[in-house]
């Protein structure tokens, strides 16, 4: 019995020694599959990315990278970076003829240097970025060198639809737009079609658009819009953008029925401000003893430093500073219509320079006599000065007869693409579905 009973117990030994044999072994197998795993992973991980930028393969170098500092000039940032001034002398007079950043060299603008990956960190090359798109590479490896190049651009078509609720601005927000787009409809292409101040609740849009990239990852804003729809009080309202004139750049905004949406000359030359003073040749000044001074302009107050736009299309006859007005620019629109913007901060055009409708030419500011941040808007017809606001103003140019043909057939894809996107379905409605009434077959 003694006997019977020591087998049994150990077979029972034995086959536990064998599972656990079986679960060690298979234990260890898991853990060299887990560890052989995790070095992979590791390996995978360790493996560095290339990474390319400005026409470089930034692996191969040390990257710093800074902003131009208040008071730094190019010559200090070499010096701190281990080039003597002699060598930064020669540099800055070899590649004057690229680009003299020298002079050139801005507070806010962002450097890139790149430096050899050795005991020394000598910088080989030096990368200045006075625009977003736009650097300057100074090399300084073999033969001290310099070129301009810019960075790979992307646009990225988009489309979105809108219904108002309350203002066209806050209906864009909330669909993640840039603003920039609101200001697009509003103060470009319906300006003069579509009063924004006055839209009602449930007018609706469709705009198709290209967003900018930098790099494929720098967002830039809303670069054009290809063509809206607008449908206010009912009534629809197409926009087509369409280049009239190649040589000079010009571009407009039309009908389906290729009517221009502009008139000549936009309401006001600055985006946001409010009229402060209108034209009056009756006007009396307490100042003056209540003496009539007439004013024969318009006064649009706005902070300085905002941007003052060119009313309409025209080209620069003066470009100056003079007595009472301060610094002004006056515009040739035609034989017929000139117009001045009065006590600028800054100058932003030269004599002799075709400006576009809505370019900016100044900025707002108080040189002259002036109590106040404001630009005088003086407006010209056959060399007298007069109200713009009581004149009636032409209509932009229509398209040419032989460019009429060309816009038809040129916005029929678009027109289709247009009308092919629909509007998504208004979340403030309360839709109310009928309950279905089932009526009993007469027997």
């Amino acid at each position: 019995m003694d006997k019977k009973r020591t087998r049994r117990l150990g077979n029972k030994y034995l086959i536990i020694i064998v599972l656990l044999a079986i679960n060690f072994y298979s234990c260890k197998n898991n853990q060299n599959k887990t560890e052989q795993e995790l070095k992979e992973k590791i390996a995978k991980v360790e493996e560095p990315k290339e990474v390319f930028e400005f026409g470089f393969k930034l692996n191969d170098y040390i990257v710093k990278r800074d902003t131009v500092k208040a008071g730094e000039s190019f010559g200090k940032v070499l010096e701190q970076n281990k080039i003597g001034y002699p060598k930064i002398f020669y540099i800055a007079e070899e590649t004057k003829k690229t680009y003299d950043i020298a002079r050139y060299f801005q507070k806010g603008k962002p450097y890139t240097l790149l430096c050899a990956k050795d005991s020394l960190e000598s910088p080989e090359a030096f990368i200045y970025q006075p625009t977003k798109e736009e650097y300057i590479v100074i090399n300084f490896k073999d033969s001290i060198h310099a070129y301009r190049s810019r960075k790979p651009i992307k646009y990225v078509e988009k489309s979105i639809t809108g219904i108002v609720t309350s203002s066209i601005s806050e209906t864009i927000d909330e669909l993640g737009v840039s603003p920039v787009l609101t200001n697009k409809l509003a103060d470009e292409i319906y300006a003069w079609t579509i009063d924004f101040n006055r839209l009602q609740k449930g007018d609706r849009f469709k705009v198709i658009y290209t967003d900018k990239y930098i790099d494929d990852t720098i967002y830039t804003g809303v670069h054009d819009v290809k063509a809206a729809y607008f449908e206010h009080n009912n009534e629809p309202f197409y926009a087509f953008r369409f280049q009239t004139d190649s040589v000079k750049g010009i571009v407009d905004y039309f009908s389906e029925e290729a009517k221009n949406l502009r008139r000549a000359f936009l309401k006001s030359p600055i985006q946001f401000g409010r009229i402060s003073s209108r034209y009056n040749l009756k006007r009396r000044i307490a100042y003056y003893g209540y003496k009539v001074r007439p004013h024969k302009g318009t006064d649009f107050a706005a902070p300085i430093g905002t941007p003052i736009r060119a009313t309409a299309n025209g080209t620069v006859t003066e470009s100056t500073r003079r007595g009472g007005n301060g610094k002004y620019v006056k515009i040739r629109h035609n034989a017929t219509y000139e117009t001045q913007y009065l006590h600028m901060s800054r100058r932003n055009v030269k004599v002799g320079q075709f400006v576009k409708q809505g370019d900016v030419i100044g900025y707002v500011g108080m040189t002259g006599n002036t109590g106040g941040p404001h630009v005088c808007y003086r407006f010209w017809k056959n060399g007298r000065q007069v109200d713009p606001f009581r004149e009636k103003l032409p209509e932009a140019k229509p398209i040419s007869d032989s460019l009429k043909v060309k816009y038809l057939d040129f916005i029929k894809p678009i027109k289709y693409q247009l009308d092919n996107i629909f509007f998504e379905p208004d979340p403030t409605d309360n839709i109310e579905l009928e309950t279905p009434v089932i009526k009993q077959a007469e027997s």
